[in-house]
């Protein structure tokens, strides 16, 4: 049985994938059990990570040390893979480095999908979360849309490229208004 790529993105409702304005206001509503529950349920089923290389270096700083539970003991423990073109060394703290990976990307992803095991969750990411969807190894994307508007920010997908298909799987709206939609890729008919 081959392993499913599976993205996790927060965005706001004006797009942005990097939202460094509104960044308290997606916690005070991401910090709630209906989001948490249905999170942590969707991370239970992965014990393999990649990582881009701007999340690689935001997290390598904070989680290697945090007590944030429930979080902080599945990202420490699991396997990471890093995309990375500019990076030599991948270190996580005391705990074991994570595995860098230069080349091309598609060809590792479908490697690691190949080895035994669980879902791959790729966190944060947005560029790397575009270049698997467009490479066709991403299976699901699971995206959390905030009631709130950033103004600012980079966003998940870029101009130019080709368009894709994708099928709604799952959706749920939480009382604080976060839209939580997974899709899946279209299968060809």
């Amino acid at each position: 049985m081959v392993r499913k790529v599976v993205s996790h993105t927060i965005l706001t409702l004006d797009g942005a994938a990097v939202f460094d304005t509104v960044a308290d206001s997606i916690v005070e509503l991401r910090d709630t059990k209906e989001v948490l529950d249905d999170f942590f349920g969707k991370v239970a089923d992965e014990d393999a990570m990649l990582l881009g290389r701007v999340t690689y270096e935001e997290w390598a700083a904070y989680w290697p040390t945090s007590t944030n539970e429930r979080f902080a003991n599945h990202i420490n423990r699991v396997p990471k893979f890093v995309v990375s073109r500019s990076l030599d060394a991948v270190p996580w703290g005391t705990h074991d480095d994570a595995t860098l990976v230069k080349g091309d990307v598609a060809e590792a992803v479908t490697e690691l999908k190949q080895r035994p095991g669980k879902n791959i969750g790729v966190h944060g990411s947005p560029t790397l979360v575009e270049g698997l969807l467009h490479a066709d190894v991403l299976d699901e994307m699971r995206i959390e849309i905030y009631p709130v508007l950033a103004g600012t920010g980079a966003r998940l997908f870029k101009d130019g490229r080709a368009p894709k298909r994708l099928h709604l799987a799952d959706s749920v709206i939480t009382s604080a208004g976060v839209a939580i939609l997974t899709y899946r890729r279209q299968t060809q008919s």
